[in-house]
Formats: C-alpha cells, sequence, structure tokens
C-alpha cells in the first residue's frame, strides 16, 4: 500500500474504550515517539475522487457520494460491485446541499467508474506519544481534514500502521516538500483509531511497548518551555527516528514557533515537510510539543502544540 501525501497541511483488539477530553488528565511520562504512520479511515459511505466525464455527457464530479444503487443503500466500495451485474443500473449521487440526482450507466459503464470511488480516507504523519499507563496514543497534532471531501470525514473505525519512507520531495520557499511512504512489509496493524480531534488523532496502542527504544519522559509545562534549543523527533530515511537540532523562537498560549537549525535536516529535506506533523519537540530531556504545522514561504520554520495542550484533545 503506498502514499503519496499532498493534501494533509494534510489493528482489532476488542476494546470498544472511548477516550474523553480527561482520558490523558493523569499523564505524568509521555513516550516520545516520532516515527512514520499510515493512517487509514473507513467511512460508511462511497464518494467520487475525481470528475469523471460519463460517455452520456454526464459528471461524476469529484466529492459526490454515491447514496443508493439500483434502489438498495450503499456503504461500501465492495457492496457497490457486488451490485454491478450484466445489466444496467442506476446510481444515486448527492453533493452536500445539492439535490440527489439519478444516473443511468451500463454495466461497462459502471466498471469502468470503480477506479475512481473510494471509501475511506488515508495518508501518512507522524506518531507523537504514547501514555504507557492507559496504553493510548496521540499523533498528528492536528484534525485529519479529506482532501476531496473538504472536511473532517465521518469514519466508522480506523488504523495505524508503521510506514517506511521511501522517498524525500525536499520543501523550498513557496513549495511545500512531503514524504512518499509504504506500509512497512509485516502490515501489522500498530493501534486503532478512536477519534479525529482538532489536536490529533487518538486510539489504543496495540503493539508492544518494548519494541520502543525510547523511555517515557517528564512532561514539560508550559510555563518552563524556553526559547532556544531544542530537539525534534522523526523519521526522514526508512523508519528509523532521528533527533534533529531546531530553536524554539516565540512562545504564545499553547503554541509554538521553532526554525530548524539542523543542516542534515536542511540538507534533505529542506526544513518541515508535509507528513511532519506530529514529530515530537523535546527540550533539556523533557516532552515540550509536537509539531503541526510548517511556513510555506520559509520552510525551516515551523509551527507546534505544547504537548500539555495536544492532551486535552480540542480547544475548550
Amino acid at each position: 500500500m503506498r502514499f503519496h501525501l499532498r493534501n494533509l497541511l494534510t489493528l482489532l483488539l476488542l476494546s470498544i474504550l472511548i477516550l474523553t477530553p480527561s482520558a490523558f488528565a493523569s499523564a505524568k511520562k509521555l513516550i516520545p515517539m516520532g516515527e512514520s504512520i499510515g493512517i487509514q479511515l473507513q467511512l460508511p459511505f462511497v464518494y467520487v475522487a475525481h470528475d469523471v466525464l460519463l460517455p452520456n455527457g454526464q459528471w461524476l464530479k469529484k466529492g459526490d457520494v454515491i447514496t443508493e444503487v439500483n434502489g438498495e443503500t450503499i456503504s461500501s466500495v465492495e457492496k457497490l460491485k457486488q451490485q454491478i451485474e450484466a445489466n444496467d443500473l442506476t446510481i444515486s449521487v448527492k453533493q452536500k446541499s445539492q439535490e440527489k440526482r439519478d444516473i443511468s450507466l451500463t454495466n461497462e459503464q459502471a466498471n469502468n467508474i470503480l477506479p475512481f470511488l473510494k471509501d475511506e480516507t488515508d495518508g501518512i504523519g507522524t506518531l507523537t506519544f504514547i501514555d504507557p499507563d492507559s496504553k493510548q496514543y496521540g499523533a498528528l497534532g492536528h484534525q485529519i481534514i479529506d482532501g476531496v471531501l473538504n472536511e473532517p470525514p465521518n469514519f466508522q473505525n480506523g488504523s495505524i500502521f508503521l510506514a517506511s519512507i521511501e522517498q524525500i520531495k525536499k520543501s523550498s520557499p513557496g513549495n511545500p516538500g512531503y514524504k512518499i511512504s509504504v506500509i512497512e512489509k509485516n502490515d501489522i496493524r500498530l493501534g486503532n483509531i478512536n477519534s479525529n480531534e482538532s489536536y490529533g488523532i487518538f486510539g489504543n496502542w496495540e503493539s508492544n511497548l518494548k519494541d520502543s527504544l525510547r523511555k517515557p519522559i517528564d512532561i514539560m509545562h508550559e510555563e518552563d518551555i524556553e526559547l532556544g534549543s531544542a530537539e525534534l523527533y522523526t523519521a526522514i530515511e526508512g523508519s528509523e527516528v532521528e533527533a534533529f537540532s531546531i530553536d524554539i523562537i516565540k512562545i504564545e498560549d499553547n503554541f509554538l514557533q521553532f526554525i530548524v537549525t539542523d543542516k542534515e535536516l536542511l540538507d534533505k529535506t529542506g526544513g518541515i515537510l508535509q507528513g511532519m506533523s506530529g514529530s515530537p519537540i523535546i527540550q533539556k530531556g523533557q516532552f515540550v510539543g509536537a509539531v503541526t504545522h510548517m511556513f510555506v514561504e520559509q520552510p525551516s520554520k515551523g509551527a507546534a502544540i505544547t504537548v500539555t495542550e495536544m492532551l486535552k484533545k480540542k480547544p475548550k
């Protein structure tokens, strides 16, 4: 499975524990991560990923949701495939506030549009932390917005997987770079996704914590964060997490601004890349926060959220 992320700026145990705003309230230490992860959100509907011109002159527009096939409600691409038989069919499509419309297709036409249909949101990001006590994790530092639907997707379940960086498209002023990653060969789910919140995705960690080479560290209180040197943990080659030097240049409420000072990181990536969201920031051996955004015109400059704010999951 391959991910090529441009839009994000942009596991099955039988646990049904739902995270609440107080789920991490008692956390005193967290394991800083930095691994690149593949993210999959399974949606309860089928949507059109690209504009498609049909032979009858009608269009399937990007973002259209297919609600019915031959009068039967459709919730997945697999169920849609089951409806495509050796006869004509009628699909009902709808886009947000627009009225539902019906489109007639032959069996051949229906098969031709299948590559343009999706029932999941996927991408790549960075794992931020694991709470060693609750066995819950946080990642990304910001909400996932589906690039086609232009909104946080309503999802029925989700998974995260360890990803390996295969290639880097370097950032330059005005041109954000990105990571090209693949899911690791063992394809083992690291955890589920319980929620897609303002401050990231959160869920239950399902892998062995002994596999982490990093130990839990103290959470730095916001009033103790200082301007000056810190480290950013992230992966830019394979699945290896490295520490890179940065300077925190601004502290305002629950958010930080920083400059990448590490020559190796600047040489390889130009600074911050799409896909680095969630990379942990460490200062004086304590957990400070997580990368959330880059400055497009100055890719060596980034923004971050404090980890104490991220633990709240969303603004109050």
